[in-house]
């Protein structure tokens, strides 16, 4: 338990600060991209960041240390996700939103609202209430079908929500966030259930379906989650991803994998993990605008100056 502890709470970490790099990258190439080719530069014809600018965000420093930081914490959080009941190992994990909040007022210069600091201020107490009420975890078998199916869901979400969000354009942030996060979530049950890991078997590693889910999950919510950093506040759309990747995850290893809190203390888990997805939902709703005006009373870094 305590080893599991640990490298959730090291996944965190990683996964934080390495979305605040990301959206500092994200943003600058934004704004060169826009002084080289005006205001309607890499966006869609519904006001989203094209295909290219995408890319383009992708190979800035900032975020390719960003992205060495998400897959250090994929590492950390697959082997918390094995160690640990899936509704507290990806809880604390979606903690980076302190991360990520802390670091933002620094790196992006942003500023947040009190009720955003209340938010966060309850999610820390919700990840108490859970570490107290976890039990041990349940079990890593599940039927090949399930396999499958989470293989489809994961790829039909992510792959017909990115076109969503394309098509909202800057309205999509949020949505771009939980989709990510659903990837994500995926991400973690797939580890969690995986064939061929122990003992280790490579043909029946490669043959299992879940391993092609953590693909899809892991690298289609690492772009759906740079969309979101580029056209939305960081703190929200990070928030958003902490309902996809906490909510999905906890579901699957209670019902299906016979995750379970101690004796007597169900109550107390469900209300940790209740409390923590209403205060990542009241900092994706409070922070919606925060990316605007907060960057721009603020003094910038010379990394970040308009």
């Amino acid at each position: 338990m305590f080893i599991g502890l640990v490298t959730a709470v090291a996944a965190s970490a990683c996964y934080g600060t390495g979305s605040v790099l990301q959206a500092v990258g994200s943003r600058r190439s934004a704004r060169e991209e826009a002084a080289a080719g005006g205001a309607s530069a890499g966006t869609t014809a519904h006001g989203g960041p094209s295909l290219a600018s995408t890319a383009k965000a992708a190979v800035t420093w900032e975020f390719i240390l960003g992205t060495v930081l998400d897959f250090i914490g994929f590492g950390l959080g697959a082997l918390a996700a094995r160690l640990l009941p899936l509704f507290l190992s990806q809880t604390i994990i979606s903690a980076n939103l302190v991360i990520t909040a802390l670091l933002s007022i620094k790196l992006l210069g942003l500023r947040l609202k009190q009720l955003e600091w209340a938010s966060i201020g309850v999610l820390c107490s919700a990840l108490v209430l859970l570490a107290v009420s976890a039990g041990p975890e349940g079990g890593h078998h599940a039927a090949m079908s399930f396999h499958w199916w989470l293989l489809l869901i994961t790829t039909v979400l992510l792959v017909g929500g990115s076109l969503l969000v394309r098509r909202m354009g800057a309205n999509g942030a949020i949505v771009a966030g939980l989709l990510s996060g659903l990837g994500f979530g995926a991400l973690g049950v797939g580890v969690r259930i995986l064939n061929g890991v122990d003992p280790f078997e490579l043909g029946k590693l490669l043959s299992d379906p879940a391993l092609y889910a953590i693909l899809v999950g892991g690298l289609g919510g690492m772009y759906v989650h740079t969309v979101a950093l580029q056209i939305g506040s960081v703190n929200g759309a990070t928030a958003a991803l902490v309902v996809g990747e906490t909510v999905l995850p906890g579901a699957v290893g209670v019902i299906w994998l016979g995750d379970s809190s101690k004796e007597g203390l169900a109550w107390l888990g469900v209300l940790g993990f209740l409390l923590a997805v209403v205060s990542a939902v009241g900092v994706a709703y409070f922070g919606q605008d925060t990316h605007g005006p907060a960057e721009s009373d603020h003094p910038q870094p010379e990394l970040t100056k308009r």
